[in-house]
């Protein structure tokens, strides 16, 4: 199981921090913070694009790159599965 953590920074506002399910809804995420951060309307709903995503948040970091971050970042999550099958025991007879 996945898990991704998106992380949105500037010294104007708080820092955003978030945790998705999926990557796509990582990057909408992303798309949709720095739009609003520099005042954009926001991205009509169709899949998004993660290079496009990047380049637009690249784009605003460059405005201001000693105060201005981001990170989307994959976080791989182990989980305990059952035992649903054993391997056969030979009995000693």
């Amino acid at each position: 199981m996945s898990a991704y953590t998106l992380l949105v920074g500037d010294a104007d506002e708080p820092a955003t921090v978030s945790v998705h399910n999926t990557a796509e809804d990582a990057w909408r995420a992303l798309d949709r913070e720095v739009r609003r951060r520099c005042g954009m309307r926001p991205r009509p709903r169709r899949r998004t694009d993660a290079d496009v995503t990047a380049r637009l948040a690249n784009a605003w970091r460059a405005g201001d790159p000693e105060t201005r971050y981001w990170n989307v970042t994959v976080h791989r999550l182990p989980i305990p599965l059952p035992v649903i099958a054993r391997e056969a025991v030979v009995s000693g007879r």
